[in-house]
């Protein structure tokens, strides 16, 4: 069984709990959780560009000249793709990027990056990350007591206002809570720094 030792925000050693190895010790699975990172990068994507077809641009309702006796080459519309101002053929589109994944990969892509994270020692549990005031320098100060440095996803209940605000100003923090983990958020962190409820509530989604 995996064990990990849940930290005060001090940095003082509280206790040992026992993590569930199906969801933190797995095996990774490096296909799955690469396709499941290019599956949400995916879905990111606007998709919004657009051009005009000739249908689409204005003007051309008339016939620029008739049709024989000119010696010019016949044409039916100004608004042709080969005249200036015409319509773009072949154009982009609104489009959506995204594409499914089937249920069991996503879980398992999720579980890969945790595992990641827990093997690599890469994981920081405290007991709760509750902090007194919203001051980014408390904040600062309980990271460097927990030895953590670079890029750190924050993982705790919506309910600690106080380290939302503090965070807010650090653009290497980034907080989300349990129900919204996702593979991205995790691999672009250096560190991961979670609750031990927030652990319980992962485990009982994931398990």
């Amino acid at each position: 069984m995996a064990k990990i030792k849940v930290l005060s925000l001090n940095g003082e050693e509280k206790k040992d709990i026992t993590l569930n190895d199906e969801i933190w010790n797995i095996e990774v699975n490096n296909v799955v959780l690469s396709d499941a990172i290019k599956l949400q990068m995916a879905s990111l994507r606007q998709g919004t560009s657009k051009t005009k077809g000739r249908s689409e641009v204005s003007g051309g309702g008339r016939k620029p000249w008739r049709q024989k006796g000119t010696g010019r080459a016949r044409q039916g519309t100004i608004r042709a793709p080969h005249w200036v101002g015409g319509g773009v053929v072949f154009g982009p589109t609104p489009r959506d990027y995204g594409y499914k994944m089937n249920k069991k990969e996503r879980r398992l892509a999720i579980k890969s990056a945790l595992s990641d994270k827990f093997q690599n020692k890469n994981l920081c549990v405290v007991e709760n990350l509750e902090l007194t005031t919203p001051k980014t320098k408390d904040l600062n100060s309980t990271l460097n007591n927990l030895k953590l440095t670079g890029k750190t996803l924050i993982v705790t209940d919506g309910e600690n206002g106080n380290v939302c605000l503090a965070s807010r100003n650090v653009p290497s923090l980034h907080i989300i809570e349990p129900s919204s983990i996702n593979v991205l958020d995790l691999v672009s962190a250096d560190n991961l720094l979670i609750d031990e409820a927030s652990v319980t509530k992962i485990e009982e989604v994931l398990k």
